[in-house]
């Protein structure tokens, strides 16, 4: 069998955007990060040369790679999740799910928009989801839609993810994985 995916988001579990904006959290370096050409174009001309503060722990990375998964963006940065993100944590490229036009949609059932692209990307593959926007819409709709193993797996943007989420990633893995560490 297959390893399961994990999909990545971000600005919640790998950038704590909420946390107070005045104090960056232990272990986290801070990133300035251009803001891209399709979101400049929408904002104030004062504005649009002004960057994206994003902060990282580079240790994620390894955290991330001694899992038993195979990591992939699940990000509304995509392939910018290489270019920016993937570096400072020492990750190497990863694929990543390219959500097109369905970008920030709102979908009227409530279901997130990042959802149905997940469940189309594993592809019947067990998954693990790390993301601070999930709602009890997506549980019910990965269960309708997917039949394999999954964890959606809330992270508290003010925090980012913690020891215990790594904990919680890595026994889902074993629990899909009988014999694999």
């Amino acid at each position: 069998m297959s390893r399961p995916l994990l999909f990545l988001d971000v600005d919640g579990p790998l950038n704590p955007y909420a946390a107070q904006p005045e104090r960056r959290p232990d272990g986290y370096t801070t990133l300035r990060v251009p803001f891209p050409a399709a979101a400049a174009e929408h904002r104030p001309l004062a504005l649009r040369r002004r960057t994206l503060r994003v902060w990282l722990n580079p240790d994620h990375g390894r955290h991330l790679l001694q899992l038993d998964y195979d990591l992939c963006w699940a990000t509304t940065w995509m392939a910018d999740a290489n270019r920016w993100i993937a570096p400072v944590l020492g990750l190497p490229e990863l694929p990543f799910v390219d959500f097109g036009d369905a970008l920030l949609q709102d979908r009227p059932d409530g279901v997130h928009w990042k959802t149905p692209h997940l469940v189309d990307h594993a592809d019947g593959r067990p998954f693990a989801w790390v993301d601070d926007e999930q709602a009890a819409a997506d549980h019910t709709y990965v269960a309708a839609h997917h039949h394999a193993p999954v964890l959606l797996h809330h992270v508290n943007p003010r925090i980012g993810l913690r020891d215990t989420d790594f904990r919680t990633l890595a026994d889902f893995a074993r629990s899909v994985s009988p014999g694999q560490a």
